[in-house]
């Protein structure tokens, strides 16, 4: 990869600080959470897509699975690594980004959670093609019948939070259910611009169909309150169980005839 991308640099310059950050403060009770959900096979292999500094890759590892963390920032990955040998377990640590990511492995189970990748818009992205995107990489990895977990932004909160004026003023669109605004990565730094994709329900369970997922639930998701529960309307996320049961889109917008042949 040439140049940063508006998140590369956000991440990087935040990485310091983003064991800080509250809602990386439950990796036990959530990591309990999703080895129920994956129901992955002890030693099985899982792929976490926008892995951070590494906090669920870590401690899924320290139990015994085969895990690969993938994040577009190098100073994420950087910590993730120091932390990994600090607990002597072993991760896979790749730098890529998760819109564009191929990997030969066939995972037995992926998690992609608090917004480290789906969701998170770079300035030229289309809001419905880079996601859909995300998804069909990470489709791509799975094993046939293989579960993934997923935390994405609520846009019913984004609709209930914004008001014309903000439309008016650039902050959000209801179009495309994006809001833009300047984050500022940690304190002295300059704040950058991003631009960020919530979701409703009803277009995840679509779009995770085109990329060859079928969405098994749909919960809150918001971190450090995660649950088998109704989505909050004012809750900041969304959490989606789903499992890879056919192909997802080639780079067309079609699933590959060989593929289509085989089913």
């Amino acid at each position: 990869m040439t140049g940063k991308s508006v998140w590369e640099e956000f991440f990087d310059a935040h990485a310091p600080i983003y064991e800080e950050n509250v809602f990386t403060k439950n990796t036990i009770q959530e990591v309990n959470f999703l080895t129920e959900e994956l129901a992955v096979r002890d030693g099985g292999s899982i792929l976490d897509v926008g892995c951070g500094t590494g906090r669920h890759s870590i401690e899924l590892a320290r139990r015994g699975y085969a895990v690969t963390g993938l994040d577009l920032s190098a100073e994420m990955l950087a910590r993730a690594a120091d932390a990994a040998r600090s607990k002597k377990v072993n991760v896979q640590w790749i730098r890529s980004d998760a819109a564009r990511f191929q990997l030969p492995d066939s995972y037995d189970g992926a998690i992609c959670l608090c917004e480290g990748a789906f969701g998170l818009l770079g300035k030229g992205d289309d809001p419905i093609g880079q996601p859909l995107s995300i998804l069909c990489n990470i489709s791509r990895s799975l094993k046939p019948q293989a579960k993934a977990v997923f935390t994405v932004l609520n846009a019913l909160a984004s609709i209930r939070r914004n008001a014309n004026k903000d439309v008016e003023e650039g902050r959000f669109d209801p179009l495309t259910l994006v809001e833009s605004s300047e984050c500022t990565p940690q304190e002295g730094v300059a704040a950058v611009a991003v631009r960020e994709r919530a979701f409703v329900p009803t277009e995840l369970v679509l779009l995770f169909r085109l990329a060859g997922m079928s969405v098994i639930n749909i919960w809150g998701g918001t971190a450090g309150n995660w649950g088998r529960r109704p989505v909050d309307l004012d809750e900041m996320e969304i959490m989606v169980v789903a499992c890879k049961t056919g192909e997802p889109l080639d780079g067309d917008g079609a699933r590959s005839r060989s593929k289509l042949s085989a089913e």
